[in-house]
């Protein structure tokens, strides 16, 4: 008896030392089920010395849930279980989260949103999280939005000294000759939404008559589309990690055969590998890559962590591609995986994260 009283008495202090953690997933984009694998994944790797982790589901029509992680996994449907308690959400309020009608009440004390996409990583989650006063991990409000425009971080990079791929804006409803895109960029071209992750809505387009409706297809997605010059290169990918004082991993890449990264290649299929660290790549190209992959990230106003992709076609032609504020952690994502060859396991990789969000504490 005495033995088991004291069992009790040291789970509930360390119930007491543990933070409460809180994972938001999902969410309203193409993204969604992307996201909850990420989730999962993150939820299997949290150092459970330290945190008590919880899930914040958002249904595809952006109801939000409080889910517990004993029943989350990557294929659940959000607010389908009578366990999945909806949630009332108070600004300045603590319990952030709560159910009268239920009689619940939660308030974490870090939050790591990994809902993909628009709603969830172009700054509008990371508002609702500062108007509740939590600290979450990843860019603010400001590098978030700025991050997920990719017209916007292409504009400020290049001020900061960033080779950009060539490309043109266009809005919708906005007239354009096909002909003067074509005689600026050349052909092939890439057409993509503006504020579009995982390629969702990306098109390819080697004739000139393939334009219009490529951009017809994109503007289903977003209100302002990215033309861009083809680069004939390789994909190469970075990882940078921290707040004002930013570290950056190597280099790894992309190989598909005779294709581009889409949406399906990325997990629908085994059509891409991701080679971890590049071959064939001089350490000046390398050392070029992170030197522009940092530049990005502070130009951008990024904080947490980023993926930043490129282009590289020589030594001495290296194109910033995007970045990514929220990267995923699935089981083929580059941004563990490139953490991960420098030494640092995914259960610390979050710690990491975790860490740096608290060191942000003084904005909120």
């Amino acid at each position: 008896m005495l033995e088991y009283e004291l069992l009790l008495v040291l789970e509930q202090t360390e119930d007491m030392t543990r933070k409460k953690l809180a994972i938001i997933a999902g969410g309203k984009s193409p993204e969604h089920d992307v996201s909850l694998i990420s989730a999962k994944n993150i939820l299997d790797a949290v150092d459970t010395t330290k945190y008590e982790c919880e899930i914040i589901g958002i249904s595809k029509e952006g109801v939000w849930y409080f889910i517990p992680s004993n029943i989350f996994d990557g294929n659940i449907q959000i607010g389908s279980n009578e366990q999945h308690t909806a949630l009332y959400i108070q600004p300045f309020c603590n319990p952030a989260f709560s159910n009268p009608s239920r009689g619940f009440e939660f308030h974490p004390d870090l939050v790591f949103p990994i809902a993909h996409g628009i709603m969830g990583e172009d700054g509008s989650l990371q508002g609702v999280l500062e108007h509740l006063n939590i600290p979450y991990v990843g860019p603010g409000v400001l590098g978030s939005a700025m991050g997920m425009d990719k017209d916007i971080t292409k504009k400020l990079a290049a001020l900061a000294g960033v080779k950009v791929t060539p490309s043109v804006t266009i809005r919708k409803n906005e007239s354009y000759s096909e002909k003067a895109i074509v005689d600026q960029l050349g052909l092939p071209l890439f057409i993509k939404p503006v504020n579009m992750g995982s390629a969702v809505g990306v098109e390819k387009v080697n004739k000139i008559d393939e334009i219009k409706e490529a951009l017809t297809n994109a503007f289903k997605w977003d209100n302002k589309v990215l033309i861009e010059k083809a680069i004939v290169g390789r994909e190469v990918e970075t990882a940078v990690l921290g707040n004002e004082i930013a570290e950056v991993t190597g280099v790894g890449e992309i190989i598909i055969e005779n294709d581009f990264y889409t949406y399906e290649n990325k997990y629908e299929n085994d059509k891409a590998k991701v080679e971890i660290p590049a071959r064939n790549m001089s350490e000046e190209s390398i050392k070029l890559i992170q030197e522009m992959a940092l530049k990005t990230y502070k130009a951008v106003e990024l904080e947490g962590m980023s993926r930043i992709d490129f282009f590289y076609v020589n030594d001495h032609e290296i194109y910033l591609n995007e970045v990514n504020t929220l990267p995923g952690y699935t089981n083929i994502s580059m941004y563990p995986k490139l953490w991960e060859e420098r030494g640092l396991s995914f259960t610390n990789l979050i710690s990491k994260l975790l860490q740096l969000a608290e060191a942000r504490k003084h904005k909120f």
